[in-house]
């Protein structure tokens, strides 16, 4: 049976020791003269294309598109820099990661693929720097839809034209560290396994009730049964 994994980046595969967030301020800050824009902001869970909708009205400039157009370009040039700098915070491969997906790849009836809030370019830097990018076929990104939720169905809506035909949505898994990750699943009718890898502990994660809940990947067996189980 078709199973198709779609992985969350930050705090689930991967912790880039606050690189993103280093390289939103900077490139705001250059193109719109607003010095730690995202202060206060909880990035996690969100779409990149979130974060500077509500940083832009915060700072009463209205999303256009132009605006919007210059700071991704100057954020994924930022970004490029900062992922390798030493940062602050965790900065790593996330435990149990290579070997799950290493196992996953076994199995030719299992589809890996990307449900990331991150721009593409963005998550491509962030995966190609720590050695996992090649990992996955496809994804669907944070530069079209600014809510999780929209992210999600799209990802299992396209996933036939990428030769991924599901016979149940059921049978499309979200991988992720945050309550959102739940939600955007739910509404995917997709089921979920939640790892406390983020920023979330396990006992908040299981209070969203997801399908599974981890403490990380290295569980492998538990990740495979469930995988099987629909």
């Amino acid at each position: 049976m078709t199973r198709l994994l779609l992985f969350d980046i930050d705090g689930t595969l991967v912790l880039t020791g606050g690189a993103g967030k280093r390289a939103m301020d900077r490139a705001f800050e250059a193109e719109f003269g607003v010095a730690d824009a995202f202060a206060g902001v909880s990035m996690a869970g969100r779409t990149d294309r979130w974060l500077v909708e509500q940083a832009l009205a915060r700072h009463d400039l209205a999303p256009t598109t132009d605006r919007l157009e210059r700071f991704r370009a100057a954020y994924l040039a930022t970004l490029a820099e900062t992922v390798h700098e030493p940062g602050a915070g965790r900065r790593g491969l996330m435990p149990g990661v290579p070997d799950v997906l290493a196992h996953l790849a076994t199995r030719s009836a299992t589809h890996l693929a990307l449900l990331t809030g991150n721009y593409a370019a963005g998550a491509r830097i962030k995966l190609t720097h720590f050695g996992l990018w090649d990992h996955f076929a496809w994804g669907a990104f944070g530069d079209d839809h600014a809510e999780r939720e929209a992210l999600a169905r799209a990802a299992v809506a396209m996933a036939p034209a990428r030769g991924v035909a599901l016979a149940d949505p059921a049978h499309a898994v979200v991988v992720g560290d945050t309550p959102f990750d739940v939600a955007c699943a739910r509404a995917a009718g997709a089921r979920v396994i939640a790892v406390a890898t983020g920023g979330h502990s396990i006992d908040e994660l299981r209070a969203c009730d997801p399908d599974l809940a981890l403490e990380d990947l290295r569980d492998i067996d538990a990740v495979l049964s469930f995988i099987d189980e629909a």
